[in-house]
């Protein structure tokens, strides 16, 4: 059949429909793709006009005109080809036009994927371009709105038609990202573009209006195109194509709105609740004291300003909210013309006006005595609050701040970003030493620098100060101020890595909130209860929270917040700005003091300073050497012992003879020592860490780890999940109750393994050398292999998975280059 075919086109003089029929045959047989591209190239080679005949096989067959790759597309792309071969077939002149006017016709109904092939065969990019325009609108006016789009984009007509008109239906039909490749090349369109979507959002906007304009569209989704998916979609283009946020004034008031909304909420709901018991029954109005703060906020400046559409709003929320007082009193400092205000403000604004002076002086005064009974006070003269803002100014602070000896309060302040991605830029640094706080604006100081050639000035003394183990560095979350400090000055990236004699309050408070530990000053506790039981009068306040929770139970009075929403880029600073971020550093040098002098009556370790200051981390290549060296305790404590124990290691014993007992911190530790043979127990998370002196007894030594290296092949999470999965089967551990009598517990000679603070508790209980302190921040190998070294424990092959039982499980267990030896195949159930 094949031959027949073949043989016909070629006896009767190259006729392109005999080719065509002998190409359908071959298409027909996948595995003769080879030959079907060399008979489609050699019977181009025998065509008289090869651009003709492909219009010829294409209109006297309709497969190519659905979706895929059909025969069409197939011949047209191999033509393509060809013709790069072959130049000489190319047409010009009236021939051209002529083909061209046939390929239109084509066109109609041409699939996506033949386009390029036609315009590339046929030029169509030098057609007349008044013709091309005429054959879009024609596809554009049938309904087919993506197919006129398509070829628009292909031969670039974009700019001599209606963005508007072509891409409104393709919007309608739920085809954004074929309206971002319409307008992609084309400033102009995309300003246009973004014009249109955000006139959508004006408020009287129905985009079922619109749409009625385009009745018959086909998979119509006018819901996707709701105000909430429309400012999405203008705020990802705008990013894209990296145009002007003013060109959208109606979605960009939409934000602020929704800002305006939250700041709201922030001022006249939540720090009004909070605010309520200690001006109520004082004669002072809450609502008076919010609206003082909320007006004169940078947050509330910078967000509604002069935006008369955003006034207007507020006007609203203020009458859904408050009393007509509240509102006049804001009319009145926006100076809103009184035709835009409802006629009962504006009767309410007039009577205001009569008493303000008064009442002002009043509540003024009332406001100050307030905040100096309720909140924490600054113990230093406004005089001894110094703000820098040039290098002349700084040298002062240096000469102080750098003493030897010197103990400093650090804290930093941003401005406030709602909703943006990345560390914000710090605004002002503040260092605080006893009798003074230094206020560093580094958006100033910094600007300087460069203008004088001396930009690593400040960051050199701030890297001093960090990495100078002479000087106690205070702070409240330092890891985010650092981070932050290193996303305003690339220099200081890493100093965390750096930084010496740091110590972070954070850890104090997380101590003190997860303990709930009993005060014995004033019988006091920390207090993490609802809002109703937060007061001591029985009232509602909102609990505090952060460093202002600290300071309340350390000194007694929480810190004042109002400015912590400020914009803290504006200059100048307001003077309550100033008094804030002062307090904010001042208070750390305070509350530091206290718990250094009496750490016992907030429930913490006599030993506070050692165990909260950082020390560098051991370096990677130091951890892998830690059989190789003296391994030094995480915290500066280890199992305390003699000076005879300290200089002459402990008798060598395998881990059989090794007994011990992990807190709910360390269950991680006890799974990798007991498939090391290990006798381990291990306290469930609701245990007190007090059960592990009740389970410990007499304290164990072991032996030398020169080549535990090499015998632990696997890595730990394999090992872990080798526990996990074999608890399922073993019966042992249902007899291990964590609530055996002490008795019974002493009698067992073990060792406690803990971490951190509770180390201190632990280990006065049960004596010397009962008692070993990990580094929590290692992982579970690096902690076995410090705590087998202190205690000399031998660990031999034949011990991996000694306390096991044989299974018909060990086929589960395979490591990471195939199965483990024949020794750790017999010990599977782990106990």
């Amino acid at each position: 059949m094949e031959t027949t075919y073949m043989g016909l086109w070629k006896a009767e003089g190259q006729d392109p429909l005999l080719l065509l029929k002998t190409l359908q045959l071959l298409w027909t047989k996948k595995e003769m793709k080879k030959q079907l591209k060399e008979e489609i190239r050699r019977g181009f080679a025998g065509l008289e006009d090869p651009l003709a005949g492909l219009l010829d096989m294409l209109e006297s067959s309709g497969d190519w005109k659905g979706k895929g790759h059909s025969l069409g597309y197939y011949i047209s792309s191999e033509l393509q080809l060809w013709m790069k071969e072959h130049p000489a077939v190319q047409q010009s002149g009236m021939k051209l036009k002529k083909l061209q006017a046939r390929v239109f016709r084509i066109l109609d109904q041409c699939p996506a994927n033949l386009l390029d092939p036609l315009i590339s065969i046929y030029q169509l990019h030098t057609a007349d371009r008044n013709y091309l325009l005429g054959h879009v609108s024609h596809l554009y006016h049938r309904g087919d709105y993506k197919e006129a789009a398509i070829l628009s984009i292909k031969l670039k007509l974009q700019p001599d038609q209606d963005v508007e008109k072509m891409c409104v239906p393709l919007l309608f039909q739920d085809k954004i990202n074929l309206v971002e490749d319409y307008v992609g090349e084309h400033p102009e369109l995309q300003c246009r573009l973004l014009q249109i979507l955000d006139s959508w959002c004006e408020p009287d906007f129905n985009i079922r209006d619109m749409a009625r304009q385009y009745q018959g569209l086909t998979r119509y989704k006018p819901d996707k195109l709701n105000r909430k998916m429309l400012s999405k979609l203008i705020f990802r283009l705008l990013d894209r194509f990296n145009v002007d946020p003013a060109l959208c004034p109606n979605v960009i008031n939409q934000r602020h709105l929704r800002t305006l909304n939250y700041l709201f909420y922030k001022r006249f709901v939540e720090d009004l609740w909070e605010d309520a018991v200690s001006l109520e029954g004082r004669g002072i109005s809450t609502m008076d004291v919010a609206l003082t703060s909320f007006f004169t906020s940078n947050s509330f400046q910078s967000t509604v300003g002069e935006n008369r559409w955003l006034q207007g709003h507020l006007v609203q929320l203020l009458l859904r909210h408050c009393d007509l007082n509240t509102v006049a009193r804001w009319a009145q400092r926006c100076n809103l013309p009184e035709d835009m205000l409802p006629s009962e403000v504006s009767d309410e604004l007039q009577k205001l006006e009569m008493q303000e002076r008064v009442e002002e002086a009043i509540k003024e005064e009332n406001y100050k005595e307030v905040k100096k009974k309720d909140y924490y006070q600054l113990p230093i003269s406004r005089a001894k609050i110094h703000l820098l803002q040039n290098w002349e100014e700084m040298v002062q602070c240096c000469e102080k701040v750098l003493q030897p000896g010197q103990i400093v309060g650090i804290d930093m302040e941003w401005r406030p970003s709602f909703g943006m991605v990345g560390k914000p830029r710090v605004s002002l640094l503040q260092l605080a030493v006893r009798d003074e706080v230094f206020l560093l604006d580094l958006p100033q100081l910094l600007e300087q620098a460069e203008v004088k050639g001396e930009k690593e000035k400040l960051p050199h003394f701030i890297q001093m100060l960090y990495s100078d183990a002479t000087i106690t560095k205070l702070g409240y979350g330092m890891s985010g101020d650092l981070s932050s400090l290193a996303a305003t000055c690339s220099t200081l990236k890493g100093m965390d890595m750096q930084s010496q004699n740091v110590v972070d309050l954070l850890t104090v408070d997380k101590l003190l909130q997860k303990g709930s530990v009993d005060w014995k000053k004033g019988g006091q506790k920390v207090n993490v209860l609802p809002p109703e039981q937060s007061c001591e009068d029985g009232g509602l306040r909102q609990p505090e929270k952060g460093l202002s929770l600290l300071v309340q139970h350390v000194l007694g009075k929480p810190l004042d917040k109002t400015e912590q929403m400020s914009n803290w880029e504006k200059r100048p600073l307001r003077e309550e700005q100033v008094l804030y971020a002062a307090s904010d550093a001042y208070c750390l040098l305070e509350v530091y003091e206290k718990l250094c002098k009496d750490p016992e009556s907030f429930g913490l370790s006599s030993d506070l300073t050692e165990s909260l200051v950082g020390k560098p981390s051991l370096k990677a290549r130091a951890k892998k050497q830690l059989n190789k060296q003296e391994v030094p305790s995480p915290s500066g404590q280890q199992c305390k012992g003699s000076d005879k124990e300290a200089s002459c290691p402990p008798a060598p014993i395998s881990p059989k003879e090794f007994s011990v007992v992990c807190d709910n911190m360390l269950q991680g530790l006890g799974r990798y020592l007991r498939c090391l043979g290990v006798d381990v127990r291990m306290l469930e998370n609701e245990d007190d860490h007090r059960k592990a002196a009740e389970v410990s007894g007499v304290c164990v030594y072991s032996s030398h780890l020169h080549s535990l290296e090499q015998l632990i092949e696997l890595p730990v999470s394999h090992l872990q999940e080798l526990q996990a999965h074999m608890s399922k089967f073993t019966s042992v551990s249902n007899g291990l109750q964590i609530e055996l009598t002490g008795k019974i517990a002493r009698q067992e000679g073990r060792v406690i393994l803990t971490s951190g603070l509770p180390y201190q508790t632990l280990q006065s209980q049960v004596g010397e050398g009962r008692c070993f302190s990990v580094n929590c921040s290692e992982k579970a190998k690096e902690q076995a292999l410090q705590v087998l070294k202190h205690f000399n424990v031998h660990v031999t092959l034949a011990d991996i998975f000694s306390r096991c039982q044989p299974s018909h499980l060990a086929f589960l267990f395979v490591g990471p280059s195939g199965p483990v030896s024949s020794v750790m195949q017999e010990n599977v159930m782990c106990l």
